[in-house]
């Protein structure tokens, strides 16, 4: 049984657990200290060098990539690319990537002030500048194609500013300026591929976020006819925040209810009988999150949400799989939210799909799968083709009617992380299937 394989059966497991448990928990999963992040960030990192790296550059047939950027105005793949260190980048940096075979692999170089763990200064300070050492560098391996961070359709590879690019041309001359082409490709691989001990984390990641939501939309937090929407978020920016993670955006709550009853007045009072849906999302060991899911704030006598709701809920769940059944290897984003927008409408779940790649980024490099406003295709960043081994924010909509509210449309949003493999696609940590309900 592969390596894959076994991770896919162990996160299934511990999904079935997850998600059988999860109201019932009082406090998060653990998290680490700060040193013991490092230690694991820089331990997949070393992995990831050594066998995705390798495999991207050749499979796009580059023998050496170059990342070069400045201080405040980094390229999107440099920090993925180094350890976890207090300088993440300084004045300029330059990153060397050579291509020496199976045998030797692909050598790390680095060419600034500073130095970094897993790679080696080839700055020879006293005897060249900084730009010197790069040309010296190139001609002493006579690379044939060399990557460059520059790309019209994907921002994740577009980092080599206008300004650098003139000067490394000005520095390598003629000979190497023909030998650069987009590393395109090559930058959305590295990006976007997951190792099988990044899946095992990203489980874990994302049953934190499942464990905030879960603590948000309980009576624990929320007092019906008391608490607000506004409270809510600052609640969870606040409970982010206590966590040491770094939110990728800041939590929005919105409130849906019944229209017999009203609007929602301007302070946004959560009452009973409201629905109320949560977006939010952070990132841990290198890993984004981005999750919306849904609460119902039961009245009094009430024991769970009106039926209407829960037929709508499972709605939202079969226009999930109907998803994940048109995500296949080398189609497009485009051509996935085509056949999946069929499916949904021929079953008459009114869907939208826009979906996108996670992982090192919340919108992340490869196959944008709609946009919600684009729901015939995105030109460019939906051309991309799907792969195995990476993960995305299954994010999509529906629309029902709610006998109980007397007719009322209402639009259910929904959104989970999943990683699609040759097996089949999964959940990290399972998927809502119910509303959270608050008493």
């Amino acid at each position: 049984m592969g390596k894959i394989r076994k991770t896919l059966l162990t996160l299934l497991a511990i999904n079935m657990a997850i998600m059988a448990s999860i109201s019932l928990a009082d406090e998060p999963p653990a998290i680490l200290s700060m040193k013991e992040r490092k230690q694991v960030i820089d331990r997949l990192l070393l992995t990831r060098l050594e066998t995705i790296l390798p495999q991207e550059m050749r499979k796009y047939n580059f023998d050496m990539w170059l990342v070069i950027c400045r201080e405040t105005n980094e390229d999107p793949v440099f920090r993925t690319l180094t350890p976890e260190d207090p300088w993440a980048m300084r004045r300029l940096s330059m990153l060397v990537f050579c291509d020496r075979g199976a045998k030797e692999g692909v050598e790390r170089i680095i060419i600034a002030k500073h130095n970094k763990k897993l790679y080696r200064n080839e700055w020879r300070r006293l005897e060249e500048s900084q730009w010197e050492s790069l040309a010296r560098v190139v001609a002493e391996r006579d690379p044939q194609r060399i990557a460059i961070n520059e790309s019209e359709r994907m921002w994740h590879a577009d980092g080599l500013s206008s300004t650098l690019k003139q000067k490394l041309v000005q520095i390598l001359g003629p000979q190497y300026t023909t030998r650069l082409h987009s590393g395109e490709e090559l930058a959305i691989g590295w990006l976007e591929r997951r190792i099988p001990e990044e899946m095992e984390i990203y489980s874990h990641v994302v049953s934190i976020a499942h464990h905030i939501i879960a603590e948000a939309f309980s009576s624990r937090v929320i007092t019906p006819g008391v608490t607000t929407s506004d409270d809510l978020n600052w609640w969870l920016r606040e409970r982010i925040r206590e966590l040491k993670l770094i939110a990728t955006f800041q939590p929005d709550i919105d409130i849906i209810r019944n229209k017999t009853e009203g609007k929602a007045p301007e302070n946004n009072i959560i009452r009973r009988g409201d629905v109320i849906h949560c977006d939010i999302g952070f990132e841990y060991l290198r890993m984004c999150t981005d999750i919306q899911e849904m609460g119902y704030v039961l009245r009094e006598g009430e024991t769970d949400a009106p039926e209407g709701l829960k037929r709508a809920f499972k709605m939202g769940n079969r226009m999930q799989d109907i998803l994940c059944e048109e995500i296949k290897e080398g189609l497009t984003g485009n051509e996935v939210q085509a056949a999946a927008l069929k499916k949904g409408r021929e079953e008459s779940l009114n869907p939208r799909v826009y979906s996108h790649p996670i992982g090192f980024h919340l919108h992340a490099a490869g196959p944008v799968i709609g946009l919600p406003e684009l729901q015939n295709g995105v030109p460019g960043r939906g051309d991309f083709p799907v792969h195995y081994d990476t993960c995305y924010a299954i994010e999509l909509s529906i629309n029902a009617e709610i006998p109980e509210w007397q007719g009322q449309q209402v639009r259910f949003s929904l959104e989970e992380e999943a990683i699609f493999t040759r097996d089949g696609i999964f959940f990290f940590g399972g998927r809502q299937t119910d509303f959270h309900l608050i008493r």
